[in-house]
């Protein structure tokens, strides 16, 4: 009976460690993560058991993946999440111990590229670290960012490379959206000091901003002609002597609601300066009570809004571009929401 006991024993200890290899394989496989090191021979799967693996475990991951994929261009991501910093996410998560999470973050930071020395200056350096970080972007044709940065730190450029790898590609709207309580979920909290997850969070904000600025100073020109053309406009709508001036479709005002400081302050910055034909905001914060990681919601209970407006300082610009504008009309009233959808149009459009 011992010894049917003790070969049981040994049997489920042998299986889980095969488990755990083929698993920590998986992730290699689908993720392009660091290889584990090689366990004992005799803990190495039968052929059985590796055809086993190869035939199920992988083929669901597979599917998994795939039906994940269509699924987030369905659904908003829990944690405003890109696609890519969601498929790593998922990844750590499935790492079974702190110590192999710990190896691909060295892993990671090891794969980062180098970056040339005019990225090492006081204006990138992010700041509240324990070791030293640096981190800049570039905005792409496609209004795209790409991020570049390095640290003297092994596992905060480790940090650093998963922002990077997970955030690149992505719009500037969409790093806003990111939450950064996703390091828990997968679970790298776990090996942060208090000290680097605080770093960890100063990389984030830092990098949201950096994306945030790249993309405003694309639009900022826009934004000027913009108030030119208003300006411009104004001018011609003023009558000579002292008639009324003629009346026109454009809002010049709306009716605050109280208990709704956010929902105030889209309209009171987006109204004088785009002098919409037509603007309507709503509310849907109520669909996403509880939403974690919105200052809104935490503030007054809002947190995910959606805006139609009309205007003609829309003419000659593209979605992306108009998207844009707005965006940086609203300033910080963006880092307070969790959500912004947005149907902007020209007169023409209507």
């Amino acid at each position: 009976t011992k010894k049917s006991s003790r070969m049981k024993k040994q049997g489920l200890e042998r299986m889980r460690s095969t488990t755990l290899i083929f698993i920590s394989t998986l992730i290699v496989t689908v993720r392009g993560f660091a290889p584990s090191t090689s366990p004992p021979i005799s803990l190495l799967p039968s052929t059985r058991h590796h055809r086993y693996w190869r035939n199920n475990i992988l083929r669901v991951s597979s599917e998994t993946s795939s039906s994940s994929s269509s699924t987030s261009e369905e659904e908003e991501d829990p944690l405003g999440l890109t696609s890519e910093l969601r498929l790593i996410t998922d990844a750590f998560a499935s790492i079974p111990d702190e110590k192999t999470r710990h190896k691909q973050l060295l892993y990671m930071a090891s794969k980062l590229p180098d970056v040339e020395e005019a990225v090492y200056i006081p204006e990138n350096k992010v700041p509240g670290c324990l070791s030293t970080v640096h981190v800049t972007c570039d905005l792409t044709d496609t209004d795209k960012i790409l991020y570049r940065g390095d640290s003297d730190g092994l596992l905060t450029k480790g940090l650093l490379a998963l922002l990077v790898r997970g955030l690149s590609g992505s719009t500037a709207e969409e790093i806003q959206r990111v939450n950064p309580e996703f390091i828990k979920e997968a679970k790298i909290s776990q090996t942060l000091t208090p000290g680097r997850n605080n770093g960890f969070l100063n990389m984030l904000a830092v990098m949201k901003k950096k994306a945030m600025e790249a993309t405003h100073a694309d639009v900022e020109a826009t934004s000027s002609s913009v108030d030119t053309d208003n300006m411009d406009a104004a001018d011609e709508q003023k009558q000579p002597d002292g008639d009324e001036t003629e009346e026109t479709n454009i809002v010049t005002s709306f009716d605050p609601i109280d208990g709704k400081p956010m929902y105030n302050a889209i309209l009171s910055k987006l109204i004088p300066i785009l002098k919409p034909t037509y603007i309507n905001l709503v509310d849907n914060s109520h669909q996403h009570a509880g939403h974690a990681g919105s200052k809104g919601w935490e503030e007054s209970g809002e947190s995910h809004f959606e805006l139609q407006i009309t205007s003609s300082a829309f003419e000659e610009l593209s979605l992306v571009k108009r998207h844009q504008l707005i965006y940086m009309l609203l300033g910080d009233v963006m880092e307070k929401i969790h959500a912004l959808s947005i149907v902007a149009r020209t007169p023409d459009q209507d």
